[in-house]
């Protein structure tokens, strides 16, 4: 039986822009948090760089597999 991928990968975003915007929230999180630690918006930017950080996570499975995979094959 082979193996098969259950997630899915955003092909368009390369790890260096989605670490890049990961930064950047986490930056801006940090700023809210001084100012003011009791804002809703810092749930919000907080479930976005966590979805960006699965984001990043999994192109790096995915990427980790494929060489796995070409090495298996030889």
């Amino acid at each position: 039986m082979r193996a098969q991928r259950v997630w899915k990968v955003n092909g368009d975003a390369s790890i260096g822009q989605l670490q890049s915007r990961l930064d950047d929230l986490n930056k801006r999180l940090g700023q809210l948090e001084s100012q003011h630690p009791e804002s809703w918006k810092l749930e919000e930017l907080r479930a976005s760089a966590l979805s960006l950080s699965r984001e990043i996570d999994d192109i790096r499975c995915a990427e980790a597999t494929a060489a796995l995979s070409e090495l298996l094959r030889k």
